[in-house]
């Protein structure tokens, strides 16, 4: 499992304070699973008000303290506080930050870590925070993403609906510049496998292109959604020309919302 036995333990600890307002959301939550291709370097969690920040942290570190981990604070402010937490065990910082409850799918409740943000939505962050950011990590994600979770051109077009000032053509543009690394950018992540930098650069271009491709391919008025399956009952990239009635159009809304199938 790719988060650390410390990790792992804290999470479950914490996991009895998680609500639908307060749930495990970024690297941890992505890389929970045991396929994962890298370890997390923290514990995020988001809340849906900047109140729901400080009374969540407020909850963990009354348990925390119960239960003889230490906290070091290094940030705290309206709506986002970062600490360093550790026992004689080990250590890991955890956030506490406030994220819009925009969001395609509700938040779901897994054993060991309490409500999580769904696997939709951690994809579609991740996305969005690539196209802002040029970090090793969210690169190698967004590869794993694309390759096990949902096409790189269906989240850029669902990701046009939770930032509306991009498009999917926009975001695409941005991802392009992305993708330049060195051995050394990825020496600094904890991996679960060996990385291979001309198969990624690869894997990467042929997403780029396939990317392309879809967003041609749909109507504009569909924007901003995602696609879910009837049959496979699943969120997919549907093909060109595919009959209407084979799938649904998915859109966000506060809180999430499960598709509605007929």
């Amino acid at each position: 499992m790719p988060l650390t036995k410390f990790q792992k333990d804290l999470a479950k600890l914490l996991s009895c304070n998680r609500k639908i307002e307060s749930h495990l959301a970024g690297g941890a939550a992505l890389h929970f699973e045991p396929n994962s291709v890298r370890f997390s370097n923290d514990l995020d969690y988001f809340h849906d008000s900047i109140e729901d920040v400080a009374a969540a942290f407020g909850k963990d570190e009354e348990l925390l303290c119960k239960n003889k981990y230490k906290i070091q604070i290094e940030i705290k402010q309206p709506g986002y506080i970062r600490a360093k937490v550790a026992n004689k065990e080990g250590a890991s910082k955890v956030e506490w930050a406030h994220d819009t409850s925009w969001r395609f799918m509700p938040v779901v409740k897994k054993k060991d870590l309490g409500f999580v943000l769904h696997p939709i939505d951690l994809a579609v962050n991740k996305v969005l925070a690539l196209a802002g950011r040029n970090e090793a990590r969210d690169f190698l994600d967004v590869i794993d993403i694309h390759s096990k979770t949902l096409s790189l051109g269906a989240l850029c077009w669902a990701a046009a609906g939770k930032d509306p000032g991009f498009t999917p053509a926009s975001l695409l543009e941005l991802l392009k510049r992305k993708g330049r690394f060195h051995a050394d950018d990825f020496k600094r992540l904890k991996l679960n496998q060996e990385i291979n930098l001309v198969t990624l650069k690869q894997i990467w271009l042929d997403a780029l292109e396939e990317a392309s491709q879809f967003i041609q391919s749909r109507p504009a008025d569909e924007i901003g959604c995602l696609y879910y399956s009837t049959t496979k009952k699943k969120f997919f990239s549907p093909e060109k020309n595919m009959p209407q009635k084979e799938f649904v159009l998915h859109f966000g809304r506060p809180g999430g919302i499960l598709p509605k199938v007929s």
